[in-house]
């Protein structure tokens, strides 16, 4: 039997139960009822873990606060209680799952981990689990700065207070695990004897090893693309020369552990449309988009109309809201804001867009997101697969042809023409002809606006990271068209905008490494502009 897995540069003594789908709620120091391979194996808990990573991402990284944070989602009327939403005034009570879920699903993944060091037939689990691990601790870094790494899911040791590893330096450690993991998936590709993955056990790539490879490289692209400029902008200049020839994977990530109508909901439709009984969410039947995203559709800002109708019901005639100008009131909203099919409740057709059914597979990472990655790399001199234009049109082309899917398919229609006349429609803009960018700049401001576009509800965590991260999509004013900042923020920031989240409160209590983070307006994560 062929295996290679490295030690890797975390201590492999991680321990966790099994993980079903809406996490535990466990604090990173917790020593639970230790899991052993003999009551779990990796075949069992990859596939839980991938389930909830799906869940946690939409809800606690997007719904619950990134959607409002970057002007995806505000209230409508008739609801209340969002206090924090409106003053920016979070506290380490404020959606604290983003930390106890994830870690959670990190202690099941180093379980996994140490298992196939134990166990050579689970070894590309093992790496498979890298690559899932290397993701979550990017999606934590993002929004906390420093975390516990080296010392971090090792409960069983006795060490309950791990210490905190700077933000940068975890970058760099994510980026030497991930060279690891495809260096042991490649010498896996044709290996028998081991203990494979199937659709069922793998909800990702059902077994493609390959895809995991490149799949491995678009998160190091995204790392060091985010890490350019910074602290660690010389390792990060050096690692773009060390790329796995493997390539990018160019096509949507999307995770399928069995979504289905009677039981269990794709997490989009379970928090953004109705239970499976049927019963609407609060998502549902109060939230509705900002007048500044809006903008961006309807010929404000932007000329985008088969993307505005994918996106929102009754475009262009969608109730929207500000939190920047609150003078007109709350409007109500028609129910069901994302969902652009007929219907309501049990009864709500299969569709386009961002909510296409109940049994659709999940977005993980978008394909235009990838593509925007690679145009931004290449605009900084490292062109690792075509030039910054023809990256950019493609993901513009890409977030076309996601929308386009309807219900379960997943296969990418052609969307020739509708991307043709986008262009037509905003060639004067450089938004959306990179040939009418004159700078560096703007050609910037064009890759991440779209990104944001590309992202809207999808992927609202990267949107919010990128835009902390470039400043990008441009707000300049006071007004509902110029920012998605609140009237009432009590941010003493210029822009009136939250900059990080807070660690929860029993990660401080538990831990005397925990860094003291008193606000969102100060501690800005390594990599953030200003």
């Amino acid at each position: 039997m062929k295996t290679y897995f490295k030690k890797i540069s975390v201590s492999i003594i991680a321990a966790a139960g099994l993980v079903l789908f809406n996490g535990c709620d466990l604090d990173i120091n917790d020593n639970p009822n230790l899991a052993t391979g003999a009551v779990v194996t990796p075949n069992y808990v990859f596939p839980a873990v991938v389930a909830t990573t799906m869940y946690n991402q939409v809800n606690y990284y997007g719904y619950a606060s990134a959607a409002y944070f970057v002007g995806y989602q505000v209230p409508g009327a008739g609801i209340g209680g969002f206090g924090d939403v409106f003053s920016n005034s979070i506290s380490s009570s404020f959606n604290t799952g983003a930390w106890t879920a994830v870690f959670s699903d990190l202690r099941d993944l180093q379980t996994i981990i140490r298992k196939a060091e134990e166990d050579p037939q689970y070894v590309v689990y093992g790496a498979i689990s890298q690559v899932w691990k290397s993701y979550l601790y990017q999606l934590l870094v993002d929004i906390y700065g420093d975390v516990p790494y080296l010392e971090a899911l090792g409960g069983g040791s006795g060490n309950f207070s791990p210490k905190y590893d700077k933000d940068s330096d975890v970058y760099q450690y994510l980026v030497a695990d991930l060279d690891i993991a495809i260096t042991t998936l490649k010498a896996n590709l044709n290996t028998s004897g081991l203990a494979l993955l199937t659709s069922t056990t793998d909800p990702v790539f059902k077994g493609d090893l390959a895809k995991w490879v490149k799949f491995a490289n678009n998160l190091k692209l995204r790392l060091l693309v985010r890490a350019r400029g910074t602290v660690i902008d010389s390792f990060v200049q050096s690692e773009f020369g060390k790329f796995s020839s493997d390539g990018f994977l160019k096509e949507n990530v999307l995770v399928q552990p069995g979504y289905n109508a009677s039981s269990r909901e794709n997490p989009f439709w379970e928090i953004y449309h109705s239970s499976v009984a049927g019963s609407n969410t609060q998502a549902a039947n109060y939230y509705i988009p900002s007048c500044y995203v809006f903008a961006f559709y309807n010929g404000t800002k932007l000329n985008d109309p088969v993307r505005g109708a994918l996106t929102y019901k009754s475009f262009p005639n969608t109730p929207r809201w500000s939190l920047a100008d609150q003078s007109a009131g709350q409007p109500y909203t028609e129910k069901y804001t994302w969902h652009v099919g007929t219907g309501s409740g049990v009864n709500a057709s299969v569709a386009k867009g961002i909510l296409k059914s109940r049994a659709a597979a999940s977005p993980l990472v978008l394909a235009a997101e990838t593509y925007f990655l690679l145009a931004e790399a290449a605009l900084f001199d490292h062109a690792l697969d075509g030039d910054a234009k023809s990256n950019f049109e493609k993901g513009i082309e890409a977030s076309f042809a996601y929308l386009e899917l309807e219900g379960t398919a997943t296969a990418p229609p052609d969307v020739t023409a509708e991307v043709a006349e986008y262009f037509k429609l905003n060639s004067d803009n450089y938004l959306v002809n990179f040939d009418k960018a004159t700078t560096t700049e703007q050609k910037l401001e064009a890759i991440i606006t779209q990104k944001y576009l590309a992202l809207n509800i999808i992927g609202s965590h990267e949107a919010w990271t990128e835009f902390r991260r470039t400043t990008y999509p441009t707000i300049s004013g006071t007004d509902s068209l110029t920012t998605f900042a609140s009237t009432q923020s009590s941010s003493p920031r210029p822009d009136k905008l939250l900059i990080r989240q807070i660690y929860p409160q029993n990660e401080r209590d538990l831990n005397e490494n925990a860094p003291l983070i008193r606000d969102g307006f100060s501690n800005p994560i390594f990599w953030d502009k200003d």
